[in-house]
């Protein structure tokens, strides 16, 4: 008997799923005419509904009640700083019809959507992450489903009708934007997960394992464990400054916060005494060993009531009772070990620190590679510095999809006004890290691209354009 209700249950999910898709292919359909004038709006619907003013506090407010995890005040910048630069990337981007035509080789592309899109989304960013990844699927005129966590159900719900109150202004079809409805839990998501056309996963390592596994088209993304360098030539106070920005923004959800700083030993006294005048409270070996305790539990997992917490929280957790503790904005380990012994230079989810002292840039460069082996590979890296030789150095060096020079890590790996990656909040790491992708996650990751191919003048290379160089070296014998 319970065999049967298992498996009833599976028919349910699969059938509600079913028809989410059928709703999605339906609206697709009605969009498919669409002019790019009338995609780009769609776009700005989007955008609209998660920056409106009133929206984005309300959004901000929900997703740190309902998950407990962020703040309320980075939350709201985040949302408007993503919404806004991820807008200013699409825009004049060509998307619909005919994108480009090379005469040279008589190549015309024109491009098509992907499909119904799946994004699974993290408890993190259960506004943001969605609203990110639903304009660049629109922009490609995909429908987008999302599936939130449990916990960022409510928020992601609301952004929802947000959006869809915008989509009724332009006369568009609503399914082209739909949440999971709940109860959310694994099975529907895993069942969305096979039906979709194309699928996105931002979020855990198991999440992203499952969408690589699904059997579905996918650009699933890593975990991050960001670690920066600080060289013997750099600018101490600005990097200390730059380090506490990404560190503490929104109690460290993103995986772009720094995890880890790994400091040249010329500059490292300097440096930790910088790091304390930004707040940072560097804590002694009894207090290391307190906060590891409050932070992983005794089987070694991640305990939930530490994850993103404000640092009065884990001071309390750890029982950090003198004053500077309980008023830093930050806590600062020193390490020296990586790996599963040394749990604090995997990533961590919370205002920790975690500080490594290197003899010299190359040591600097060993231990970020070990640190990023261990947890986050492939992912990103920092380097503060003056020395334009060893920007050279680690970009050729350290296996990242993105180094980020002299930056605040946490604004700067998901896009920036002052630098040129695009703005996303899914950012994959390359096969270092297992994923389809290096990229910063854009709308032409949902774009299918017919290429036209007619003919031109034939161009036959000769034997000596591609074999001299050989024969003069090794003969043609």
């Amino acid at each position: 008997m319970q065999m049967n209700k298992s498996a009833q249950t599976n028919e349910e999910v699969a059938a509600t799923i079913s028809t989410m898709m059928e709703k999605a292919r339906v609206a697709m359909d009605q969009i498919y005419d669409y002019s790019q004038e009338q995609v780009d709006e769609l776009v700005q619907a989007v955008a609209w509904a998660i920056y409106k003013p009133g929206n984005t506090e309300k959004l901000a407010q929900i997703a740190v009640q309902d998950t407990g995890l962020g703040r309320y005040d980075d939350k709201v910048t985040k949302k408007r700083r993503k919404t806004m630069g991820t807008l200013y990337d699409l825009k004049d981007e060509k998307s619909v019809g005919i994108i480009n035509k090379d005469e040279a080789t008589g190549i015309t592309e024109i491009a098509k959507p992907v499909g119904v899109v799946g994004a699974v989304v993290p408890s993190t960013n259960p506004g943001a992450t969605p609203a990110n990844i639903a304009m660049m699927a629109l922009k490609g005129r995909n429908a987008i489903i999302i599936a939130p966590s449990p916990k960022g159900l409510t928020t992601s719900k609301l952004l929802l009708s947000y959006i869809h109150e915008e989509l009724t202004k332009l006369g568009a079809p609503l399914d082209l934007v739909q949440v999971l409805p709940e109860p959310v839990n694994k099975a529907k998501t895993i069942e969305l997960m096979k039906q979709v056309d194309f699928l996105t996963v931002t979020g855990s390592r198991n999440n992203v394992r499952l969408g690589q596994t699904s059997g579905t088209p996918n650009i699933c993304v890593s975990e991050g464990n960001v670690v920066s360098i600080v060289d013997a030539t750099a600018d101490i106070q600005s990097a200390a400054h730059k380090i506490f920005l990404s560190k503490t923004f929104d109690n460290a959800t993103s995986c772009s916060n720094d995890n880890s700083v790994v400091i040249e030993a010329p500059v490292y006294d300097e440096m930790i005494r910088a790091l304390q005048k930004e707040g940072g409270y560097l804590c002694n070996q009894v207090e290391k060993d307190n906060l590891q305790a409050s932070i992983w539990t005794a089987d070694g997992k991640r305990n939930p009531e530490t994850v993103a917490k404000d640092p009065a929280v884990i001071a309390q957790a750890a029982g950090l009772k003198n004053k500077k503790a309980e008023e830093a904005t930050f806590f600062m380990v020193e390490e020296t070990g990586v790996g599963e012994d040394y749990p604090f230079s995997g990533e961590k989810l919370a205002v920790v620190l975690t500080v490594y002292k290197a003899k010299d840039f190359t040591d600097a460069i060993d231990i970020s590679k070990n640190i990023l082996n261990y947890h986050g590979r492939g992912h990103s890296c920092g380097l503060h510095t003056s020395d334009e030789s060893h920007i050279e150095r680690i970009g050729l060096e350290m296996d990242v999809s993105r180094l980020l020079i002299n930056q605040v890590q946490v604004s700067g790996n998901g896009g920036s006004f002052d630098n040129g990656l695009n703005f996303t909040l899914s950012m994959g790491g390359g096969t270092w890290a297992g994923n389809n992708t290096c990229d910063n996650l854009s709308y032409k990751h949902f774009l299918n691209v017919t290429k036209v191919s007619e003919v031109i003048p034939e161009v036959v290379p000769t034997e000596e354009e591609l074999w001299g160089t050989y024969w003069e070296k090794y003969g043609r014998a």
